[in-house]
């Protein structure tokens, strides 16, 4: 029960957190309409409800008869007390996740046997969703779904597919959308539940588990071709967890946990008390469980959809296409308005029998891991996040900030080391140099020759700010990537050796590949830097002319195959959802975050303190 306001706050905020909305002002909202009071009335208001329509497993030792409802209650509320408390300090969040894991394991062992089950596998209902696909308009041909021995279930070629053919659409009717679940049964608690209005993934995650229990349900053949359980962080055991120590992941992984026991906690309150819940077939039966099943549904598969008219953005489940793998690629999936269907062209050319895949979007493993429950073997685009701040203590801040300004970039931002050469992209570039610049060079950027038209120089590696400059930036880089280093527990060396255990765990194995690719990324940027390093040396020591900036230039800054031209008016790895971190030249970085925001299999993540976007597991 909500006591103090500063309790409610902490409910939304993680709520916000772990929903993957970016936009902080969801919270301001809540507490300037409503007020911790909205919560106390919802939680007051009891009114009996009808028997669920829930199919139930059988319990071999009948633990769930003998539980009582006060017995459970009492669990949940000291669940939702602990999971509201404020944030821990620095170094206690393990020991906070695992005082809340606790919890949920007393939940679920109370619990079990409570959950809904199915009969049968979930292939067995393949055939069930394609003729209720092929009912509802969406296209059938060329394609079948098959089972990949790494990768799980996807979609295979019946026959040749050229690439940019469409050989996909699914129409809306087919869709379990936030606005399908204001006209369900779920409905009237909506209407009512200010923060299942605000936050679309609970409305999804509360509408399927809806639609999961009532037998009748137009979407029952995409439910029950769903797995009955997935790999993200939310299924790992403790020790499995515990592989993620030192990762970028760890965070996001407790506020995952934390954020998704709290919402269970809260709702579970609500079903059973508030008065527009009386109808709702959960309120015999709404596990732990049945929750994480759902939240990690929707993590794994939410994408953004116009509305009908096209005037907003909607969140939407999409059935059969969400059976697609991921590879390297590009987005190849849109919505139709016109004919009102997702639709989705090949990305590259298919043989028969060959897996069709789709490209999820620029996700780094780390996020892959936490909000798809797989790892990439052959990601692009992974990196390490490291968020940077030039400290407003600092005697040249001022100058620095206005340079930085004038490039469109922030004087605290997230960047990210990349695992392709070379590991920084014009963006983090143009900041270390304005970030490393002495006040002479910081006054010739803001008052010299041509200083409006060398801000466009910053990001691009032909014209260095000074011998001085680059070796002092290339020197921070080095240090930096070898401090994180330092952090983690384990070396590559001792990753891969763990990595050839026959008996390791997919989740472990999982984890440890996370670890070492992270690792791997900070080598070789280490290494960069210091050839770059003692390449700039090099030249300082030989005199080497300095290229100079001059109008004949602009033409290579504005061609589109230059080496990453700019004026940076908008960050790619900018995350509004940090907050502002300060950074001396000496001192270390920090891990960061970044997210994405392309349709594809989930573009918004549950339970993340970043918070924006998720897609569908591997192997689905």
């Amino acid at each position: 029960m909500f006591s103090e306001s500063s309790s409610l706050c902490t409910l939304v905020a993680g709520l916000h957190d772990s929903l993957g909305e970016r936009d902080c002002s969801f919270t301001a909202f809540f507490l300037f309409c409503f007020g911790s009071e909205f919560i106390d009335r919802a939680l007051k208001c009891r009114k009996m409800g009808k028997k669920s329509r829930v199919k139930t497993q059988k319990s071999g030792t009948g633990a769930a008869a003998v539980v009582s409802p006060k017995e459970i209650m009492n669990l949940i509320s000291e669940l939702l007390q602990k999971c509201s408390n404020v944030a821990p300090s620095s170094g206690k969040e393990w020991e906070e996740y695992s005082q809340i894991r606790g919890l949920v394991e007393k939940i679920r062992k109370k619990q079990k046997g409570m959950s809904v089950v199915f009969d049968g596998s979930r292939e067995d209902y393949f055939p069930d969703l394609m003729a209720w696909a092929g009912e509802c308009g969406a296209s059938l041909e060329g394609f079948a779904i098959a089972e990949f021995a790494d990768e799980g279930y996807g979609l295979k070629a019946t026959r040749d597919i050229k690439a940019e053919e469409l050989f996909l659409w699914i129409p809306r009717k087919m869709l379990m959308t936030v606005e399908s679940a204001k006209n369900s049964v779920l409905g009237p608690l909506y209407g009512q539940d200010r923060i299942l209005q605000a936050m679309g993934n609970v409305t999804l995650a509360l509408h399927l588990l809806c639609e999961r229990a009532d037998p009748t349900s137009p979407w029952q053949p995409y439910i029950r071709t769903l797995p009955s359980e997935y790999d993200t962080p939310l299924y790992f055991e403790e020790d499995e967890v515990c592989h993620l120590l030192a990762t970028q992941a760890i965070q996001d992984v407790l506020s995952q946990f934390k954020n998704t026991a709290r919402q269970y906690a809260y709702f579970y309150k609500v079903i059973q008390t508030h008065p527009n819940a009386s109808k709702l077939p959960l309120k015999d039966a709404f596990t732990f469980d049945d929750y994480r099943w759902a939240v990690s549904s929707v993590m794994t598969r939410q994408n953004q959809i116009p509305t009908e008219d096209g005037s907003r953005v909607t969140l939407a489940l999409i059935p059969l296409w969400d059976m697609c793998n991921h590879t390297n690629g590009l987005i190849t999936t849109g919505y139709n308005l016109e004919d009102d269907r997702c639709e989705c062209v090949a990305l590259q050319d298919y043989k028969e029998n060959e897996q069709i895949y789709i490209f999820y979007g620029t996700r780094s493993n780390a996020e892959f891991v936490i909000h798809n429950g797989f790892f990439f073997e052959d990601n692009a685009h992974d990196r390490v996040k490291i968020k940077l701040g030039v400290s407003k203590s600092e005697r040249l801040y001022a100058m620095k900030a206005e340079v930085l300004a004038r490039a469109g970039i922030p004087s605290s931002s997230v960047f990210a080391l990349h695992c392709s050469e070379p590991p920084i992209s014009a963006q983090l570039l143009a900041f270390l140099r304005v970030f490393c610049m002495t006040e002479e060079e910081l006054k010739d950027y803001l008052v010299g020759d041509h200083a409006i038209n060398k801000i466009f120089t910053l990001g691009n590696a032909e014209f260095p700010v000074s011998w001085e400059n680059e070796i002092k930036l290339w020197t921070f880089l080095e240090t930096r990537a070898s401090l994180l280093l330092k952090t983690y527990k384990t070396t590559s060396e001792e990753d891969r050796s763990i990595l050839e255990k026959a008996d390791l765990s997919l989740h472990s194995r999982v984890a440890t590949k996370l670890r070492l690719a992270e690792k791997e990324i900070l080598e070789r940027a280490a290494a960069s830097g210091r050839a770059k390093r003692l390449h700039f040396q090099k030249q300082l020591e030989d005199a080497a002319p300095l290229p100079l900036y001059e109008e004949s230039d602009i033409a290579l800054l504005e061609n589109a195959d230059a080496k990453l031209p700019i004026i940076l008016r908008k960050l790619e790895e900018e995350d509004e959802g940090l907050p502002e971190a300060e950074l001396r030249p000496d001192a270390p970085l920090v891990n960061g975050d970044e997210a994405g925001t392309k349709i594809r299999p989930g573009a918004l993540p549950n339970g993340a303190r970043r918070t924006e976007e998720q897609p569908k597991e591997k192997g689905d």
